[in-house]
């Protein structure tokens, strides 16, 4: 496996990161001790996301959702028995 030093990957990035994504990870050392190994993401695991609207169709919405409970309510605030 491929070994730099932190200026060498500094200097050269986009090429090694290039090389990470062909699958050829490296090992970045500082003073000639490694510190850390740079691999590329599996884009599979990493692009698997919930998506807003992905019950569309499954559920009913009543037209008067906006104002269910209302009455319930206003009796509540004013201190009234509930209808």
């Amino acid at each position: 496996m491929l070994t730099v030093n932190i200026h060498e990957a500094k200097t050269h990035l986009s090429r090694l990161i290039e090389r990470a994504v062909n699958g050829e990870p490296f090992v970045i050392a500082k003073s000639g001790r490694p510190l850390v190994k740079v691999v590329a993401l599996d884009l599979a695991e990493a692009s698997v996301h919930q998506r807003i609207g992905f019950m569309a169709g499954q559920m009913v919405v009543p037209d008067d959702f906006d104002s269910m409970g209302s009455e319930q309510i206003k009796s509540s605030f004013l201190g009234l028995d509930a209808p």
